[in-house]
Order: structure tokens, then C-alpha cells, then sequence
């Protein structure tokens, strides 16, 4: 009996309990939320995170004559070492090296036809020297033979005429064998000199090719054209350059020394926020590591025309901002948050967002004295936004719709066309901007007037 008493008086004050427990919370969390509207400055900030990156830098390049010289222009020539990024160098100290395997095939193939070319130079200088050696001789040979017919002409005068007629025939014969041969030597002898002109051009062209290729391969390994910090390139996709990536002869930058006195943080805004920003606006910025460091900034360059990055579908536009202070701690690539600052307002009325409930094209916030405030609003931020009209400063506001607001009564209906007209301006200046600018005609020089 004890027992059971016992357990009842327990059920009994477990139930009080539950009740105790559950009761306290309904009323806590049924409690409306209350804020007061304030009056103080008020700024509306875009937040964006960026990357560090200096204004100037100086280029490690690749050689330029993986551009220039068509003897040997690839489509791309991979890295093979590199050091560290972030070691910093003096002027003439190693940084690189490019593999060479591309160019040494390339190297091979130029030997071999430059050996080819050295016997085909040895081979016409062997033809043309005999060619013509074989026609001096002929020469000789002919002046003799002319100097027989001579002899032979004297002789014959006191022969009958039929045999002097032959002699003086057979003169004038050799005579023109031998111009003929005179004429026929010169012609081969400039054909000689141009024969040997062009092995002799071809035999150069190799060897000068040659010599290139030797000279592009003694730059392959690269070195510091000045002091600073190696930091490693990043290219167009958004990928650092490093050991196994390409070089191509349209992008021959290894690495980059930064100037790391004046430093700027690139960004990149979506399109709905970039209409706020203009050159020359404040800026707030942290860098991620170091979070106890602030910095301030100005906005330098706003892009006019947007991109999509790889692997995202929103449309952005790139922003520049320049860091005003200096601080050696300060690296390219390290992630910046930026707060710019687009607009500030001295003397405001402000609430939560929280606290404004739109209903059609009208602002409502419910007071704590049981009425339905219309209201009209300004800019806002990321947390409060502006009450131009309807409240005044110390009212006191719910932050969420409370029990029975279809009971509260409504107060500000005069600002309701006020707030209409204003949503007619806005319209139009909508309207505005998305029809297409006329030109002005120009007048042509002599056009006549059509007839009505």
C-alpha cells in the first residue's frame, strides 16, 4: 500500500512538472520579439571577398624566341623544375628550367640536314670545278685548232682556189666554235656561281638555325632578371602555373616579382550589386590571415563589361581596390574581405529588416501601442534599412507579425500616394534604361526635301 502510494505521489509531481516545463516554454517563445527605431549614421556596405595581387610586377619570362623564331615554334613547352613560390632571389639567380626534349628532337633534325647540306655544298663545288676545268680545256684545245687553220690559210695561197676556199671555210668554222665555246663557258660558269650561291645560302640558313636552336637551349634554364619574391603565375583559368605546366608563345610568363609596396585586391561583384559602385569609393579591409589587421582602400577600376568564372553560372564584374597602407606582411594571393562603402547617411532613422513586412507595393511595422504603421523606406543594408517616413525616433516595434495584428489599426494611409508616385517615378526611370538610345540623324550635304 506504501508502495503504491509512493508511485502515485510521483506520477503526480512528474505531471505538475511537465506542465511547470512546457507551460514556461510556450510563453517564452510565444513572446514577441520588440525593437526600438533608432536614429544614428547609417552605411550601406557591398561585402566581397577578394585576392591580394600587386599593382606592378616584373615578368619571368620564357625565351622570346619561342615566339619569334619559325624555326622552332611550339605549340607549348612544359616546366621542369621550379622553385618555391614565395623565395626570394637576387638578380641572376635560378628559377627555373624548361624541358628541353622538344627542342633537342628539333636539334637532331637540324644536324642532320645541316650534315646534309655541308655534302651537297662539297658535292657542287666538286661538279662546277670539273664542269669547268673539262670547258678551259676545251677552250685550249679550240685556240689550237684555230691556230691550225690559220697556218693552214697561209699555206694554201699557193694552192688552186677551190682549196684555198676550203681552208678559209674551215678557219671561220673554228673561229666560231671557239666564240661558241666562250659564250657557252661563261654561261656555265654563272650557272656554277648560282648553284653554289644557293648551297651556300641553304648551308648558312642551317647553320644559323643551329645556332639559334643552341642559343634558345642555353636559356631554357631561367634566372632573376631582378631581386624580389617569386610568385608563381596564374593563368587564364584561374590555375597557378607550376612545375608541369605548359608555356605557350602567347603566354611566356614562368613567374612574377611583385612590387610589394602598393598592393590591390581583385574582386568580383554580381551584377545586381555593381550599379552601386563607382571609382573613388571607401573601402574596409581585412585579409584572412591576419584577422587583428584592418586596412583601409579605394576603389580604382570597375569593369564595364561582365564574365562568367570558370565553373559558376552567375554573370560578375571585376573590381580593383587599392590598399592605402603599406605592410610587409602583406602577400599577393592571400584572401581579402572587402567592405566598400556606397553610401552614407549622417543622421537617420533605421530599423531591422526583420521589422518591415511589404504587402503589395506597401511597407508596413506593427507598434507596440496596437497599431499598423505604413511607412516609407530608403536604402538599405545588409541588416536595418532606412524609415524616411511614418515613425519617429524611440517608437517601439515588433520584429515579427504578432498575435491579432489583424486587429491593430492602420495609421499613415496619407503617405499612400506619396509611395505610389514614387513607384510610378521608379517605373519609368526603369523604362528609361532599358530602351535603346536614339542617334541624332545627320543631315546629308544636298538631300532634298520629300515632297508631301
Amino acid at each position: 500500500m506504501k508502495k503504491k502510494v509512493i508511485i502515485g505521489i510521483s506520477a503526480v509531481a512528474l505531471v505538475v512538472l511537465l506542465v511547470i516545463i512546457f507551460g514556461t516554454s510556450k510563453k517564452q517563445t510565444a513572446a514577441p520579439q520588440k525593437v526600438r527605431v533608432a536614429r544614428g549614421q547609417f552605411e550601406v556596405l557591398v561585402t566581397v571577398t577578394g585576392e591580394l595581387q600587386s599593382k606592378n610586377k616584373e615578368d619571368i619570362m620564357a625565351p622570346a624566341e619561342l615566339r619569334q623564331g619559325r624555326s622552332f615554334r611550339f605549340s607549348d613547352i612544359k616546366i621542369q623544375d621550379l622553385i618555391p613560390e614565395g623565395t626570394v632571389v637576387d638578380s641572376g639567380d635560378y628559377v627555373a628550367t624548361l624541358d628541353r626534349s622538344a627542342l633537342s628532337n628539333r636539334l637532331k633534325e637540324i644536324e642532320d640536314d645541316l650534315e646534309k647540306s655541308q655534302q651537297q655544298y662539297l658535292k657542287t663545288e666538286l661538279d662546277t670545278t670539273l664542269q669547268l676545268r673539262n670547258l678551259r680545256d676545251e677552250l685550249i684545245n679550240l685556240n689550237f685548232d684555230l691556230e691550225e687553220k690559220r697556218i693552214v690559210v697561209e699555206q694554201s695561197k699557193f694552192e688552186p682556189p677551190a682549196t684555198q676556199r676550203q681552208a678559209q671555210i674551215n678557219l671561220d668554222k673554228a673561229e666560231r666554235s671557239l666564240q661558241q665555246a666562250q659564250h657557252n663557258y661563261k654561261l656555265k660558269k654563272e650557272q656554277a656561281v648560282a648553284s653554289m650561291r644557293e648551297v651556300s645560302i641553304n648551308l648558312s640558313r642551317q647553320v644559323r638555325e643551329r645556332q639559334d636552336m643552341l642559343d634558345v637551349l642555353s636559356k631554357f634554364v631561367i634566372k632573376a632578371p631582378k631581386s624580389g619574391m617569386v610568385i608563381y603565375h596564374r593563368e587564364w583559368s584561374g590555375q597557378k602555373r607550376k612545375v608541369g605546366s605548359s608555356v605557350s608563345p602567347w603566354d611566356l610568363i614562368v613567374a612574377t616579382l611583385p612590387d610589394l609596396s602598393v598592393m590591390d585586391s581583385k574582386t568580383y561583384v554580381n551584377e545586381i550589386d555593381v550599379s552601386k559602385l563607382k571609382v573613388g569609393q571607401e573601402v574596409r579591409i581585412g585579409v584572412d590571415a591576419f584577422p587583428e589587421k584592418s586596412y583601409t582602400g579605394v576603389v580604382t577600376e570597375v569593369a564595364n563589361i561582365g564574365e562568367q568564372l570558370p565553373n559558376t553560372d552567375a554573370k560578375v564584374f571585376e573590381v580593383t581596390i587599392r590598399v592605402n597602407e603599406y605592410d610587409p606582411i602583406l602577400r599577393p594571393s592571400m584572401t581579402t574581405s572587402n567592405q566598400i562603402l556606397t553610401q552614407r547617411f549622417d543622421d537617420v532613422l533605421y530599423l531591422p529588416l526583420e521589422a518591415i513586412h511589404p504587402n503589395d507595393s506597401l511597407s508596413y511595422v506593427y507598434s507596440t501601442h496596437g497599431r499598423k504603421h505604413i511607412v516609407i523606406t530608403g536604402p538599405q543594408n545588409e541588416n536595418f534599412i532606412i524609415i524616411e517616413k511614418g515613425l519617429n525616433e524611440g517608437d517601439e516595434v515588433y520584429l515579427n507579425i504578432p498575435d491579432g495584428a489583424e486587429k491593430f489599426t492602420i495609421v499613415g494611409e496619407e503617405l499612400i500616394p506619396e509611395i505610389r508616385e514614387r513607384a510610378k517615378e521608379k517605373k519609368r526611370l526603369e523604362e528609361e534604361a532599358k530602351k535603346p538610345k536614339e542617334k541624332p540623324i545627320a543631315k546629308m550635304h544636298g538631300m532634298r526635301k520629300r515632297p508631301e
